[in-house]
């Protein structure tokens, strides 16, 4: 079983890391575009090889599902990962055959003055493939409670 995590077992500089990884399919890739990001470089591989990304490249949306789901099962903090905002960024495809895995990095931590029983923590998360390549980097704010007194 794993420990959650509160506001009180984080400090700045944390390092959480995925032993998993996830590997990206043609199919998922498909899929996903054709549900959510119907583009031409993300449903047709032919078609892809005359785009910018010279071949089927994922939406990056797809990216951060695949994050988030790595994300979710490295960083297990107590009442689920509530989101207050995000800036993610994708600084190169994910590509049919990557197998991602993330680093996550806690960079900042405040505390509620109004409502002391909660924070706000920033980390980011930086999702690579398997050559190390840099696919997406989110940096995020989250609503973290402290531990509850007995």
């Amino acid at each position: 079983m794993i420990n959650k995590l509160y506001l009180d077992d984080l400090t700045i500089g944390d390092i959480f890391v995925n032993n998993d990884s996830y590997e990206v399919t043609e199919e998922e890739i498909i899929a996903f575009a054709k549900q959510y990001d119907p583009q031409v470089f993300h449903t047709d591989p032919e078609k892809a090889k005359e785009t910018f990304f010279n071949g089927l490249a994922s939406s990056g949306w797809l990216t951060a599902a695949i994050s988030m789901h790595l994300t979710a099962k490295a960083f297990p903090i107590a009442e689920g990962l509530i989101g207050a905002n995000a800036d993610l960024k994708w600084p190169s495809a994910t590509r049919v055959g990557d197998e991602l895995t993330i680093d996550i990095t806690i960079v900042d931590i405040v505390p509620s003055k109004s409502k002391p029983q909660q924070g706000i923590v920033t980390y980011e998360t930086v999702t690579k493939n398997q050559h190390q390549e840099i696919r997406q980097i989110c940096r995020a704010n989250i609503l973290v409670f402290r531990r509850p007194t007995e």
